[in-house]
């Protein structure tokens, strides 16, 4: 039998011009899908002009510049749409849906098709159950005593995960997918008999458990961060009065 870490995945990620999900801009995103471990790569590559500028601090990231995104890059609109299109039909078809740290990623894709097509992530996905695999979460929750960071190419090192040019969106989503695949492997005792629906479910879970965890350090050492337990989305936040 071909337990659901090697079998058919989907993987997204995106590059933006900050960490801010309610106010930052995607400027570019990738998803990459693989009928099964070993298998052929198929990349869908988006480019975005935001129509706000580009930090520097961001561009030092990613290396996409103003220039760059004006020249080359689609208006926000349809190219939101078209991922948001995309994801709902890897969900239709029942593959689990890769993405690193997703409350990041599937929060400001949310937030832009709010922005721009008056619409939301779920408005696109309808029925169809959205079942997401974050590598950070699964990571954390078994391997929980572990000490250091926990960052994409943290874990890659970790796991042996070859990734080339981190902070391109569609390496990213590759090395992610290739991570998720990994953990699974090596932790296939405890997860071998879950489905990926039951796995999405208790990561929920996880999150939230690990976000209170994270909270309460911070009170504990008096910084002002507030640590959002919602996973894979973050509610919208109610409109200002």
């Amino acid at each position: 039998m071909t337990h659901w870490f090697e079998g058919p995945l989907a993987a997204f990620d995106t590059e933006t011009t900050g960490v801010d999900v309610e106010e930052d801009r995607i400027v570019s995103a990738a998803l990459v899908v693989q009928d099964a471990a070993g298998g052929r790569l198929r990349v869908t590559r988006w480019l975005v002009n935001p129509g706000i500028p580009v930090p520097p601090g961001a561009t030092e990231i990613h290396g996409l510049t103003d220039d760059h995104l004006q020249r080359n890059g689609r208006w926000p609109a349809p190219v939101v749409e078209e991922i948001a299109r995309s994801l709902a039909e890897q969900c239709a078809t029942g593959r689990p849906l890769v993405v690193m740290n997703a409350p990041f990623d599937l929060t400001l894709l949310d937030r832009e098709l709010r922005r721009h097509r008056a619409s939301s992530l779920a408005g696109y996905l309808g029925k169809k159950p959205l079942c997401v695999l974050d590598p950070r979460v699964l990571d954390k929750h078994l391997d929980r005593y572990r000490k250091g960071r926990r960052t994409l190419t943290d874990l890659c090192e970790l796991y042996g995960v070859t990734l080339d040019g981190a902070h391109d969106a569609a390496a990213d989503a590759a090395a992610s997918l290739e991570l998720v695949r990994a953990v699974g492997r090596r932790f296939s005792a405890r997860l071998e008999r879950l489905s990926p629906a039951e796995v999405h479910s208790l990561q929920a879970v996880w999150h939230a458990a690990q976000a209170r965890g994270l909270q309460a350090w911070f009170e504990k050492n008096g910084a002002p961060e507030a640590v959002d337990p919602a996973w894979p989305l973050r509610p919208e936040l109610p409109a200002a009065a």
